[in-house]
């Protein structure tokens, strides 16, 4: 598939951003935490709003992060995280995850996450990441696996929107289910699989407070977010379809049992 060819699908409206503004270096990346040195350069690919870049610059005091982003618009919202939380060691750049413009052998760590799942080449993405590694280095990767979402109790609605979403990710060129082929992404890129450590863990959204902050958010993008609008355009879901799944998130959101699990696939690659 042309770099070209995928289109994010979400967008970056303010449903997408608060759900991305949760993420963490605890919640979002722990797997690689172990391996940080307080010295290392950092690039956060897809870096969207920063919270995670501006989380990693604090495990490298005497190195840096370069948050890097497709478009400016997050970008914002990062710097004024990064000056609110006084953290001075990170900066934030716009590129091109397929065409990386750093030298060879530039960095300690490639991070990604929840990226390449919408992007319409991953193997030349992680050509690129690995490009830009230094020997010895690490590039680390953790992407969600839509088919392996799984919620309680089976609300009417929530099983189409699920199809929906999956629909429409492929519709805009990306791989919903990238969780369980990274592994493969990254050996087709040249890593050797002897390299690679595969691991998973996951997200759970279960108390009154993530239940209502999770439907919320999810009920409003839906119908407001870029979501709705490419679904519409390239035919996999019309208004009546869209407005029913985000009434089936609202009825979730107020199951008093309710609980919603993610599933995430991680790659360290040590280069």
């Amino acid at each position: 598939m042309s770099q070209q060819s995928a289109v994010y699908t979400h967008g970056h409206h303010g449903s997408v951003l608060r759900s991305h503004s949760w993420r963490t270096a605890t919640n979002s990346c722990a797997y690689l935490l172990p391996y940080l040195k307080p010295d290392m350069v950092i690039l956060d690919v897809g870096c969207g709003p920063g919270t995670i870049s501006v989380d990693l610059a604090r495990y490298v005091p005497q190195g840096r992060v370069i948050g890097l982003e497709a478009t400016p618009d997050p970008l914002k919202q990062a710097s004024s995280l990064a000056e609110e939380k006084g953290v001075k060691n990170v900066e934030w750049v716009i590129g091109d995850a397929h065409k990386l413009d750093f030298p060879d052998n530039t960095f300690d760590v490639v991070h990604a996450h929840a990226v390449t799942q919408h992007l319409g080449d991953p193997v030349q993405a992680f050509r690129e990441m690995l490009r830009v590694t230094k020997r010895g280095g690490i590039i680390a990767n953790r992407e969600t696996d839509v088919a392996a979402m799984t919620w309680y109790p089976e609300v009417e609605g929530m099983r189409e929107w699920h199809e929906m979403f999956i629909r429409a990710s492929r519709a805009n060129g990306g791989e919903p289910n990238a969780g369980r082929r990274l592994h493969v992404w990254a050996k087709e890129a040249g890593i050797d699989p002897k390299c690679i450590t595969k691991t998973v863990s996951g997200w759970c959204y279960s108390t009154p407070e993530e239940r209502a902050w999770w439907s919320d958010l999810w009920a409003e993008r839906t119908v407001k977010s870029d979501f709705a609008k490419l679904a519409k355009e390239k035919g996999t879901a019309s208004d009546e379809e869209l407005e029913r799944a985000a009434g089936a998130w609202k009825t979730w959101g107020n199951e008093e049992d309710g609980w919603f699990g993610i599933f995430h696939g991680e790659i360290i690659c040590r280069v």
